[in-house]
């Protein structure tokens, strides 16, 4: 009865063994075909691009992460030279980037003065001579001088509740779509991997162009 008791049980380890592993493929085989879901599209969102486009790509964004900036001129490329998309940005800076909420808070209120895509291409642009300052607010100050902000209003709205309520609100929907690091792309509200170059970006929206249109 002993030797039977212990290879059930071994019998049984085995099993929960077998069952987690194909429960953890099936999961990872469900978010890289873009299962997993976001947000939609509102109002309060950052956009680039045509309302019709067939095509919405979603990023969840640092301004301080390396990756993040790699990625900003291939973004840019990919709304330049496909008339198909359209581009969101949302706020998803991470506790470890001490300067990335100034960032986005800069951004926000520049956006209050209608030039949120101006102060978002200046940060990110600069982003190796602020990621190490210990007073990134007075740098963002200096650009939104720059760019020609009302600097009375953007001294109150940088600060302001609503702005923080913005990017909070981003912080939010990306932890409920599970986004974890950045930058995450979301392209017809299907999470994607992220791609490794220009080309394989454009194939992402050019399938997803032709799904929209046979759909």
């Amino acid at each position: 009865m002993k030797r039977i008791f212990t290879w059930g049980s071994f019998a049984l380890i085995v099993v929960l063994i077998v069952w987690g592993m194909i429960a953890a493929a099936n999961k990872a085989e469900r978010e890289s075909a873009g299962v997993a879901s976001v947000d939609q599209v509102t109002a309060t969102d950052w956009i680039k691009g045509a309302t019709s486009s067939p095509v919405t790509i979603i990023e969840y964004s640092d301004f301080q992460c390396p990756a993040c900036a790699a990625y900003f001129p291939l973004i840019e490329k990919l709304i330049a030279e496909n008339t198909n998309v359209r581009f969101v940005y949302r706020h998803f800076p991470l506790q470890q980037h001490n300067n990335a909420m100034p960032a986005s808070r800069a951004t926000e209120a520049a956006g209050n003065q209608g030039k949120f895509w101006e102060m978002y291409s200046m940060i990110f642009e600069t982003q190796p001579e602020w990621e190490s300052v210990s007073d990134a607010k007075a740098v963002f100050s200096g650009y939104a001088q720059k760019i020609g902000l009302d600097m009375t209003k953007y001294a109150t709205d940088v600060e302001s509740k609503e702005v923080d309520e913005a990017i909070n609100a981003d912080i939010k929907s990306g932890i409920k779509s599970g986004v974890n690091s950045t930058p995450t792309f979301y392209v017809n509200g299907k999470k994607i991997n992220n791609p490794r170059e220009y080309e394989e970006f454009k194939k992402i929206i050019d399938d997803a162009a032709t799904t929209a249109a046979n759909s």
